[in-house]
């Protein structure tokens, strides 16, 4: 489903943000990408939603590749991903259910279904009964929740969620895991950007590390032996 191979993203004056990295993630798998901050973790996630393109290498989701698509037809490839960003980019002058009808509107779908479907979405994530709040009322964790049911409203494919727990407590981190554990359960791809370990744990999950550009894949088992003292 999403295969990367050789794949380099250089940036003006030099800096290499990945270097010849290579992997592969098949349908209905959950995926932990982790590595030190500044590792390059939000470069590749920025490379997997077409927001930017490889300097060199190729990037193919579900039989397209990335850096020969036309710029028309991102949104296409967009409304099979559900993007879930570290600052969320909630709309903070809208209803809950407003900010979830959102991705509807603009992909066209028949607005007597929407409201049904937003529903249905805030339902799989706890907050059925938050429709007509504002997210400045939510929790951190009902926000990132907000965050959630918004990107997977469209029935993606595949979820990329960057550092979705950074920012909440032990309790709050663990809800959100199991959210995204429910989805791949039903066969949709998860790939979870984070540097906390402990939420890996719960999961025993593949690892993709991210060293300074360089990626090494290992099991979950192969990860903590490393974090060992």
């Amino acid at each position: 489903m999403i295969t990367a191979n050789a794949v380099t993203k250089r940036y003006p004056q030099g800096h290499e943000a990945l270097k010849n990295v290579s992997f592969e993630i098949t349908a209905g798998e959950m995926v932990f990408l982790t590595g030190h901050s500044g590792a390059g973790k939000s470069t590749l996630f920025k490379l997997l939603a077409a927001i930017e393109r490889p300097t060199t290498g190729s990037i193919v989701i579900n039989g397209q590749n990335l850096a020969a698509l036309r710029r028309k037809a991102i949104p296409y490839l967009r409304r099979k991903l559900g993007l879930i960003f570290q600052d969320q980019k909630l709309l903070f002058d809208r209803s809950v259910l407003d900010n979830v009808l959102l991705p509807l509107s603009i992909v066209g779908h028949p607005p007597k279904d929407a409201p049904r479907r937003a529903q249905a979405a805030l339902a799989k994530v706890g907050l059925h009964n938050r429709d007509r709040a504002f997210p400045i009322t939510l929790s951190g964790g009902e926000q990132q929740r907000l965050a959630i049911a918004r990107a997977v409203v469209n029935r993606p494919a595949i979820i990329l969620a960057d550092e979705p727990t950074a920012n909440l407590d032990a309790a709050s981190a663990v809800e959100i895991l199991d959210i995204f554990h429910a989805f791949q359960q039903v066969g949709v791809t998860v790939v979870i950007a984070t540097h906390d370990p402990l939420i890996m744990a719960r999961l025993n999950p593949r690892v993709l590390r991210l060293d300074q550009g360089e990626m090494n894949e290992m099991t979950w088992g192969q990860f903590a032996a490393g974090l060992a003292p």
